[in-house]
């Protein structure tokens, strides 16, 4: 589904992050953990909130 907008841990807006992370991290052209430190997610309740996500709208749209 959509990713998170807050930390399920601490709270911290980590939705806004998501599209940036996604295309320069899953796309192959960085390692994830320097992606995040360039980001400033550093704390690793919200980084696993990033790294964990997994988009399913693709896969739950043609049951609606």
């Amino acid at each position: 589904m959509m990713v998170p907008v807050r930390c399920f841990t601490c709270g911290n807006v980590v939705g806004g992050h998501w599209e940036e992370f996604k295309t320069r991290a899953r796309e192959g052209e960085e390692d994830p953990a320097e992606v995040l430190d360039e980001l400033g997610v550093e704390r690793h309740c919200c980084r696993r909130m990033l790294i964990s996500h997994e988009d399913l709208v693709d896969v739950v749209s043609p049951y609606q």
